[in-house]
């Protein structure tokens, strides 16, 4: 291992220059399919980091990786947590702790796995095509607190309260909880086989008649959520509440995985800046920007989105960002809202050919009921 300067500003950033691989950075990327990758020697693949937004998160980090097709990554083991997403492809991967049993799941385009922290995993390509996975993880933190390449990545700490030789079903069904008068539920399990038919629930004080799930895995305080909306609507602009008025970096990826549509995301007394996107792809909700979501296709939308941002996914406590700023929160009604966002939405309706769906919601719309 190269020697490395444990005193350089950012330490994560360091060890993304170190690794040689692409850094994808900007407000969004069109379509992970499309990416070129570089090889990777530490994985055994191919892979690019993701750095989205006005500058890299400080809190989380995230990577593309691919797979040769009937191939694998060489065996790993990170202190941090992860959770992947299976962009395309099909395989399998065995998940354990020396001197304990190997587990294996099997996965598919559209799976979401949890990795225990520290655990020994490999990844494992059982298709004639590339397969390509999303990493999510909390890496940026780690790093840049213990500033130490061989303490991330050559640990011998065992987390056995997170996976123990008895997690016979690490990789089972889960369940879904309810968290009281919240509205919210929450699916605690470590294995998603497919985000794309995972059922979802109402969500009524996100507007629109959207539903949603969150995601409790791997003992994470990693927030995540699966998103839909119905087509010709859009949700409630709101912003994270913990970054209002600033500009800390990074913020909350969107992975979307069906529809298309577009984000508009902004700061008080800026232009608004309108994100395109499509399945496939991923756009950014940058940490201090108010951000707004809409669907302009013919099919709801849904997304996967990756926040930047530690809560317990299990806590019944009142979300700011679901409560209107004339309640004390951060989310903006849509009778409060700039009538030009209404009226970019019913403009780019026009050009698919669609009709707005938000008569009844929002007093700016001029659909009919």
């Amino acid at each position: 291992m190269q020697a490395v300067d444990v005193a350089e500003a950012d330490f994560y950033q360091g060890w993304q220059s170190r690794e040689g691989i692409p850094v994808l950075t900007g407000f969004g990327i069109e379509n992970l399919g499309d990416v070129e990758l570089g090889d990777w020697p530490r994985f055994g693949g191919r892979g690019a980091f993701i750095n989205l937004g006005t500058k890299p998160s400080p809190v989380t980090g995230a990577y593309l990786c691919e797979i040769a097709p009937e191939g694998h990554l060489e065996p790993q083991a990170h202190m941090c947590e992860e959770f992947i997403f299976i962009f395309c492809g099909r395989g399998a991967t065995t998940v354990w702790n020396e001197a304990g049993p190997k587990r294996v799941v099997e996965w598919q385009q559209g799976s979401f796995i949890g990795i225990p922290m520290n655990a020994r995993h490999q990844h494992f390509n059982t298709g004639t095509e590339p397969a390509r996975f999303v990493s999510f993880n909390n890496m940026p933190t780690l790093m840049n607190f213990f500033r130490n390449e061989r303490f991330m990545f050559d640990n011998p700490f065992v987390f056995d309260d997170r996976f123990a030789e008895a997690d016979a079903d690490y990789f089972g069904e889960g369940q879904v909880i309810s968290l009281g008068d919240t509205g919210r539920r929450v699916l605690k399990a470590n294995f998603v086989p497919d985000l794309r038919s995972l059922q979802l629930y109402a969500m009524e004080n996100r507007g629109a008649g959207g539903v949603n799930v969150a995601f409790a895995m791997a003992s994470s305080l990693m927030h995540t959520h699966m998103s839909q909306f119905p087509v010709g609507t859009y949700k409630k602009g709101h912003v994270d509440p913990r970054t209002r008025g600033s500009d800390p970096g990074g913020g909350s990826l969107l992975l979307i995985v069906e529809g298309v549509g577009f984000t508009l995301v902004w700061r008080p007394g800026e232009e608004l800046q309108r994100l395109d996107w499509q399945r496939n792809g991923m756009v950014i909700a940058p940490a201090g920007y108010y951000h707004q979501h809409f669907n302009t296709g013919a099919t709801p939308a849904r997304y996967l989105a990756l926040t930047s941002g530690r809560s317990d996914p299990l806590a019944v406590t009142p979300n700011l960002s679901e409560i209107s700023e004339k309640a004390g929160g951060a989310q903006i009604e849509y009778e409060d809202e700039n009538p030009d966002i209404h009226a970019i939405f019913e403009a780019e309706l026009v050009k698919h050919g669609a009709a707005c769906r938000m008569n009844g919601m929002s007093p700016f719309c001029t659909g009919a009921a």
